[in-house]
């Protein structure tokens, strides 16, 4: 049934500026009306136009000015009717009660918070997230997020105090901004609890934190719309921002990645140096320079291997004597 909960408002409505030369027409000949009854003596004359002057007043009250990207909700001594997002200058019936929403987009832009990822790593993590309200659902978020009452603010500064009162739609898309902010709090924590930090915490072929933005930005969105669909809330866009390491462990996983990165360019180097021994036998035996057995191979290489890997240049020594000892 929630799908014929929300729909645009059918009722009767005008121009705004027609209504209003009607209302000054009313009160003008209202006021005339008292005039003439006070100088002619009618009573039924002050009558009318102290009525022509209080309905002149009750039309004023139902007018009112849309914005674009804003919509008003319409509510009728407490039954919906619909949902008014025309623009411009309207006239509705004065006694319904109308609520005023924002459909601009709106940013997020949570402060890190402290979790721990699939490994059970402690790191800080922060979102950036682009939302509105869906022209299609405001009934939910209207009527399904609970908005407090507007409510008067004292504020002291530098020896002055402001008084400030908030209005009921300020109020309510703070509500819906306070929603907003706790659920993206929660569907952040569960995303980050579901992969590791880096590619080199991770069993190979999962997706991680740090290696795979883009993949995880689609389940945080993914995360993020489901949470805030009740109420009627659009994710436009959300993403992580900020991605750390907790800083009772920064300095410890700082030391691993670089000795990740040593064992790697090691790895790099070996190869590369085996590659150069192979090929300097293969060249010294197909250009019979010298013949080599077995055992002067395992020390030629094993030379070769050293200075190749060292990190240090290596010192020569000059073998002034004969080839065997």
């Amino acid at each position: 049934m929630e799908q014929n909960l929300n729909f645009e408002y059918k009722g009767f409505k005008a121009n705004g500026f027609v209504m209003f030369f009607v209302s000054l027409a009313l009160s003008a000949a209202g006021v005339w009306g008292i005039v003439n009854a006070i100088n002619v003596d009618y009573g039924l004359t002050a009558i009318l136009g102290i009525v022509a002057i209080l309905v002149g007043l009750v039309i004023l009250v139902g007018l009112m000015v849309i914005e674009p990207n804003q919509a008003r909700v319409l509510v009728f001594f407490g039954k919906y009717r619909g949902n008014f997002l025309k623009e411009g200058f309207w006239w509705i019936n004065p006694f319904m009660s109308v609520k005023k929403i924002s459909l601009r987009a709106r940013n997020l832009n949570a402060e890190p918070i402290k979790v721990n990822d699939k490994m059970g790593n402690p790191i800080m993590i922060g979102l950036v997230l682009v939302w509105k309200v869906k022209a299609g659902e405001i009934y939910k978020a209207v009527f399904n997020i609970d908005a407090p009452k507007p409510a008067t603010t004292t504020q002291t500064q530098n020896g002055q105090t402001s008084v400030s009162t908030k209005s009921a739609s300020e109020m309510r898309m703070d509500a819906l901004a306070n929603f907003v902010a706790v659920q993206s709090d929660a569907a952040l924590r569960q995303v980050a609890g579901c992969y590791a930090y880096d590619s080199n915490s991770a069993v190979e072929g999962e997706l991680s934190l740090r290696s795979d933005a883009d993949e995880i930005n689609d389940q945080l969105e993914q995360k993020l719309a489901e949470r805030l669909d009740m109420a009627g809330i659009e994710v436009i866009e959300a993403r992580i921002n900020y991605l750390a390491y907790a800083p009772e462990i920064a300095a410890v996983m700082l030391r691993r990645q670089q000795a990740d990165a040593i064992i790697s360019a090691r790895e790099k180097i070996v190869e590369g140096a085996v590659s150069m021994v192979k090929m300097a036998i293969d060249q010294l035996a197909d250009n019979n320079v010298v013949e080599l057995d077995e055992e002067r191979k395992a020390a030629m290489v094993s030379n070769l291997l050293v200075v190749l890997c060292s990190d240090e240049s290596a010192q020569p020594v000059v073998n002034a004597g004969t080839l065997h000892h």
